[in-house]
């Protein structure tokens, strides 16, 4: 415990934010790990909707301040070109 009480509150703080930040990043991972589910099972469909699905989570992460504004763009571009690249023969 420290002396001051607002060093306590800012303390709780940072842990309920660090937490939320975790289970953000967690949900995104898990949309990521099923997007290239979809991809390496050549299901274009279910690849499709999972790559709508992981695009919204990554816009909202970054609309809160979980990853940075870059890290997002990055993220999709490379998941667009794994999508891209695997069906590319399927056009």
């Amino acid at each position: 415990m420290s002396v001051k009480s607002s060093a306590d509150k800012r303390h709780v703080q940072s842990e309920v934010r660090r937490m939320h930040n975790r289970r953000v990043k967690s949900q995104i991972h898990t949309f990521a790990r099923k997007f290239e589910e979809a991809v390496q099972k050549k299901d274009q469909a279910v690849a499709s909707e999972a790559y709508k699905a992981l695009q919204a989570e990554l816009d909202s992460a970054k609309s809160k301040g979980v990853i940075k504004p870059n890290a997002c763009s990055r993220k999709k571009s490379r998941m667009a070109h794994l999508f891209n690249v695997t069906f590319a023969a399927a056009k």
